[in-house]
């Protein structure tokens, strides 16, 4: 097995030079061409008003073909083994991803969006074309996403439900759910009000939901791919892991979730030329079991604990 290097990152790639060649090039369309799908896929469903099914459909399929990719051309070796969380981590997702799909069906059942829209007060351009209106939406997003994020780091009593994230020893796209309930609920309530604000319609949000979730779950992934320019734009995994970095001053940046335009504002970009941390994870003890987890933020002894994440040191 030979290595070719892109920085200084060096990448497994294959044997033979025809091959690595090869390779080489497919580490940097993988996201792009995963990604361009899922959202084509996204498309055909709102035309054909069968958006959740065709969510759903699609989120399978990523989540296969990532597992098979994480296997072929793994980033990491070493997270692919077996770290005893696969249960947890699968209940959290189903608890996470059911409870924002709920919201989603029944925000669009009672036609809040457009409720909300019609009363006035809200910006949204709905004449221009949809792609600059999803754009646009994304970032409104993101503004309460990032805070979210930040906060949840910054503030002793949120990090100790967003610990339960990074208590994760590896990443991998089955670890993508992998929040506490009270995380996602934050997240949501610092995102979702600000698209109903501007008046975006319905269909903005299930682009911003779904681009968020294919996103989530891509830059978990443990798979070798390259970036280039688009680690300052979107959320990817190069970008990511250093997130879960154990060290403060590395861990402590990179809050976009699908975008990086408020770390490059605010400077909490962090995404050096060397290979991220593979020994991942928090300090703290934390459970190893699903309820143990959702209940450990609770227990009266974590009042007393600092925030494991400290203040953001200079890049």
């Amino acid at each position: 097995m030979s290595t070719v290097t892109s920085g200084e990152i060096d990448a497994i790639t294959g044997d033979g030079r025809e091959r690595n060649f090869a390779i080489y090039v497919l580490s940097f369309l993988l996201w792009p061409v995963i990604l361009s799908t899922c959202i084509y896929m996204t498309a055909l469903g709102l035309a054909a008003d069968h958006a959740a099914l065709y969510f759903n459909i699609t989120y399978i399929c990523l989540a296969l073909g990532l597992f098979t990719l994480e296997r072929l051309l793994p980033h990491e070796r070493k997270w692919l083994r077996n770290d005893g969380q696969m249960l947890a981590d699968l209940a959290h997702t189903l608890l996470n991803k059911g409870f924002v799909q709920v919201l989603v069906v029944v925000g669009l059942a009672i036609g809040v969006a457009e409720v909300a829209a019609s009363k006035g007060g809200g910006f949204w351009p709905a004449h221009w074309p949809i792609a600059f209106q999803i754009m646009l939406g994304l970032v409104i997003a993101e503004a309460g996403l990032y805070t979210a994020h930040r906060v949840a780091h910054e503030w002793s009593f949120l990090w100790r439900f967003h610990a339960v994230h990074h208590s994760a020893p590896r990443l991998w796209f089955f670890n993508t759910g992998r929040f506490h309930v009270v995380d996602t609920v934050t997240s949501i309530l610092l995102s979702q009000p600000l698209l109903f604000l501007a008046g975006a319609p319905s269909e903005i949000f299930i682009w911003v939901t779904s681009i968020t979730a294919f996103i989530g779950m891509l830059t978990h992934c443990n798979i070798e791919m390259r970036f280039g320019p688009l680690n300052y734009v979107f959320n990817t995994p190069a970008v990511h892991r250093w997130h879960h970095s154990r060290i403060p001053a590395e861990g402590n940046s990179n809050y976009g979730e699908n975008l990086m335009l408020f770390d490059v504002l605010l400077r909490t970009f962090y995404c050096p030329k060397r290979r991220p941390p593979a020994n991942i994870g928090i300090n703290d003890p934390m459970p190893t079991k699903f309820l143990g987890q959702v209940a450990h933020p609770f227990r009266k002894d974590q009042s007393t604990l600092a925030a494991s994440r400290t203040a953001i040191d200079s890049h």
